[in-house]
């Protein structure tokens, strides 16, 4: 129940920073970029369990910068320069400010918490920013919420067939199929409902410009990259001996708990439109 009603609060609130005020697009980055923050935080927690001591506010600082600057200069343009400035300026903070012998496990916990977190979540405003924006962000994140729904429910009814167990003893391929499985229902549901807002309304809140085919084949190729985002990360809190990343949100655990399927699938998604752009 506790699942139920964190999920039935925090939905509409994400839905209406992504179709609310269209041109304000700081507002969502600002929204992210805080997700992004206290899911570092608890990445760095993780850390330090495994004996690490990451530079906790040297690591916030440089995920946020990433974000101003997604604010500043078009994304696309300058994400690998301000990323490796970034990283650099990491290392080169913990070779300075951090204790000899921890140097390796601090500079590497740190670059890797900016990457695995700060470089996926920033695709989200770059997404954001398309022509069809809100649309593709609300899609991305209905297929992701209705795979990990549905693998849920199909797991727990039909599940025999253990994925991964040393990683996520609960995670069956039975559960894996059924994600898919919802996945590209909850697409259908929102292609159908493009088409009928512009039919019947002649609204253009949502527009999938591609065939049928095409979405329905990022709809696969989101969920099972989001699959293995969720068991990456599952393998994360393993290695460091706990099964919650943190306890922010009820029934859910932490926030990194939350969003581990968006690291994946967000980035999967921007750089594929990016291909099917040049194509």
């Amino acid at each position: 129940m506790k699942r139920v009603l964190t999920a039935l609060i925090l939905i509409p609130v994400v839905l209406l920073l992504v179709f609310l005020w269209p041109q304000s697009s700081w507002l969502f980055t600002l929204a992210v970029a805080a997700v992004a923050a206290l899911a570092a935080w608890e990445f760095l927690g993780l850390a330090q369990n495994s004996g690490a001591t990451p530079p906790r506010i040297a690591v916030l600082v440089a995920i946020l910068a990433l974000f101003a600057c997604n604010l500043i200069w078009d994304q696309r343009d300058h994400t690998a320069a301000i990323v490796v400035v970034l990283s650099l300026a990491l290392l080169v903070y913990c070779t300075f400010f951090r204790p000899v012998d921890m140097m390796l496990a601090d500079a590497s916990t740190s670059i890797f918490c900016f990457l695995y977190i700060g470089t996926t979540l920033i695709t989200l405003p770059s997404l954001r920013e398309e022509a069809n924006g809100p649309s593709l962000v609300a899609f991305l994140l209905c297929a992701v919420w209705a795979g990990d729904m549905a693998a849920l429910y199909v797991g727990r009814a039909w599940g025999r067939h253990k994925m991964a167990p040393s990683l996520s003893p609960n995670k069956t391929w039975e559960g894996a199929l059924g994600s898919i499985a919802g996945s590209l229902l909850v697409t259908g549901a929102l292609l159908g409902l493009a088409h009928l807002l512009m039919a019947q309304w002649n609204r253009a809140w949502l527009s999938y410009p591609e065939d049928l085919w095409y979405w329905l084949g990022m709809a696969v190729i989101i969920n099972i990259a989001a699959q293995v985002g969720d068991l990456a990360e599952s393998a994360l809190k393993r290695s460091a001996g706990v099964k919650d990343s943190g306890s922010l949100l009820p029934g859910h655990g932490g926030v990194l708990d939350r969003i581990d399927a968006l690291l994946l699938a967000a980035p999967v998604l921007w750089y594929a439109q990016v291909i099917h752009q040049w194509f």
